[in-house]
């Protein structure tokens, strides 16, 4: 698969020969291959080589090419500012200005506010107002995530009209597979798509032929909301208004497909108890610098477990083979509750726990978690009885599974249900987290009730 992939990445470019087409300063052979390559393409040879060539990149490109090369790159966040550091200011510049407005953005969010400003100061003044109206949008709303080159058209024009509009408007606009429609005072109040809007006879009015049932989303919501709505109906665009239903700008299918990507990233870095997710080209000190909050964290509740060990050491001295099921327990208990944290959380996101189904959700699972606990700790017993030949230690192993399971099976769903309701994100009940709570209850549970049976198993 892997040879296959690299035959694959040498037919669509062939990068030691562009390379060579830069170092012997052939640039209209350069030009001419570079450009005909998709801008994917262009993008994976730009990351590839290092900042001496990029210099000659920036030589032979213009500014609003080297945009669409910055419109398909993929750059961890904190590689933007070097990247653009490496440029002439007024060739970085006129390049964001030239970028679609959303993208020009997202670009500028990963700078200081003093390079901010220095930049929008050179750039034309139109491209620099549309970008400063998008920048005091909160972060993760509809609003930081929409691009005002959008297509609209008067409810009251003809379709000949509309056509020309569109053909004007295209070479600028982001998508056109919808046209929006708007009043005089620049309501939404419908919209029509380009199929219906060509085959129309040229002097029907659009109003006539436009639907008037538009889905619409506000300009404060959250983009996990808007990544919602485009997944359930299907949509490549779909319009941002205001409070008045004025229309803002729109939020393309390319946008929201970056959308679900960074929250899945996010998500599964909490999940993984990771502050965010680090690439394998990072350094080792980066990757450190990530994860070692979460580690300490995890490490001072990892000694409530090794105090709560401390408090049941007498039973340990008289019985030293309790000792030996301890991580099996915790262990049990732990993939268990991270089995149940997963479906909860995976619902959460996806909209299916809705209030009405959240203590149906609890009561399946606190069955699941009875079925699966009597299951493992029936088989636990077996083996327990069968190996030491102890029907009593069995039988204490085999309950304390049992009852573990079922605890961390219900706190699992309960934990990341009741941080949804009060408003923080549920994957912060991560798996190491909820792996540590259950390590906690499921000793208590061992220990105390084999400090109850002591004299027994002695």
């Amino acid at each position: 698969m892997i040879e296959e992939t690299k035959e694959k990445d040498e037919v669509q470019f062939n990068e030691e020969h562009l390379r060579q087409l830069l170092e012997n300063s052939e640039t209209d052979n350069f030009r001419e291959e570079f450009l005909a390559l998709h801008p994917y393409d262009q993008a994976k040879f730009y990351e590839k080589v290092g900042p001496d060539i990029r210099q000659i990149i920036y030589q032979y490109l213009s500014p609003k090419e080297m945009a669409d090369i910055f419109e398909a790159i993929e750059l961890d966040d904190d590689e933007y500012k070097g990247i653009l550091e490496e440029m002439d200011t007024t060739y970085a510049a006129q390049m964001i200005a030239e970028m679609y407005t959303d993208d020009a953005v997202d670009v500028l969010n990963e700078l200081d506010k003093d390079q901010i400003t220095h930049f929008l100061k050179i750039m034309d003044k139109d491209s620099a107002q549309d970008i400063k109206e998008l920048l005091d949008y909160e972060e993760y709303t509809a609003g930081s995530i929409m691009t005002t080159e959008y297509v609209a058209i008067p409810e009251n024009s003809t379709v000949r009209s509309a056509m020309t509009i569109l053909r004007n408007a295209a070479p600028d606009a982001e998508t056109i597979y919808y046209i929006f429609v708007v009043d005089d005072t620049n309501h939404l109040t419908g919209v029509i798509s380009l199929r219906d809007l060509i085959i129309a006879e040229e002097d029907t009015l659009i109003r006539q032929i436009m639907n008037d049932r538009v889905v619409s989303i506000s300009v404060t919501d959250d983009q996990e909301a808007v990544a919602q709505i485009m997944k359930d109906y299907n949509f490549l665009a779909v319009p941002v208004i205001n409070s008045k239903n004025e229309m803002l700008g729109i939020i393309t299918v390319d946008d929201i497909i970056d959308v679900i990507d960074e929250e899945a990233s996010d998500d599964y870095s909490k999940l993984a108890g990771v502050s965010d997710m680090v690439t394998f080209d990072k350094s080792p000190f980066a990757a450190a610098k990530k994860r070692l909050p979460w580690l300490v964290v995890l490490l001072f509740l990892g000694m409530l477990t090794a105090n709560l060990v401390d408090l049941f050491t007498g039973t340990l001295e008289k019985v030293a083979i309790l000792a030996a099921f301890i991580p099996l327990i915790g262990g049990t208990s732990g993939n268990s509750g991270t089995q149940a944290l997963a479906v909860a959380v995976r619902g959460i996101a996806t909209g299916d726990v809705e209030d009405e189904s959240k203590m149906k959700l609890l009561l399946r699972e606190a069955i699941t978690g009875i079925i699966t606990g009597v299951v493992c700790g029936l088989i636990a017993f077996g083996i327990v009885f069968f190996w030491k030949h102890m029907w009593l230690l069995g039988l204490l192993v085999g309950s304390a599974i049992c009852c573990s399971i079922i605890v961390a099976t219900i706190a699992g769903s309960f934990i990341p249900l009741l941080m949804h309701r009060l408003k923080i994100d549920p994957a912060v009940a991560s798996g190491p987290f909820i792996t540590t709570l259950n390590d906690i209850t499921s000793i208590l549970i061992y220990l105390g009730i084999a400090t109850m049976f002591i004299s027994k198993l002695m």
